[in-house]
């Protein structure tokens, strides 16, 4: 999976780099998060997936991936569509044996907001094979 590095903008593949990021960081704490935020300007649906890297008290380091697609204009499908690429970049890395903190999905848990909508599908999600992949922060 190609993701690039915030700082220079280079590419990488994502295992590999994580891989040796953690070995060259063995001495300090680690915490990977994963997340997706998506939008919609003219022609395209911009979604970018990042995994975050941090470490001990040093701070972070950012991976990301972008991708355009159509406009999506549903704010369901297009909400759906970051949860479906967090999940899918989680379960790449655990099967590259590289475990992550958290995924950060961009869902309320509040009735009064419309990404409330999709906490119910969520937890249909959650008990399939995905279920040890999302751990749905509260916001």
């Amino acid at each position: 999976m190609k993701f690039r590095k915030l700082a220079d903008k280079s590419q990488i593949d994502l295992a590999t780099y994580l891989k040796q990021y953690i070995k060259r960081n063995s001495n300090n704490s680690i915490r990977i998060y994963v997340g997706c935020d998506s939008h919609v300007k003219g022609e395209f649906t911009t979604y970018v997936s990042t995994v975050v890297i941090h470490v001990g008290n040093t701070g972070c380091h950012v991976l990301y991936k972008k991708e355009k697609v159509e406009p999506i204009r549903d704010m369901w499908r297009k909400l759906w569509g970051e949860v479906e690429r967090s999940v899918e970049v989680t379960q790449y890395l655990r099967d590259n044996g590289i475990n992550i903190h958290t995924i950060d999905l961009d869902l309320n848990h509040q009735e009064q907001h419309a990404s409330n909508k999709l906490i119910r599908p969520l937890a249909s999600y959650k008990g399939s094979k995905h279920r040890k992949v999302i751990q749905l922060n509260q916001r």
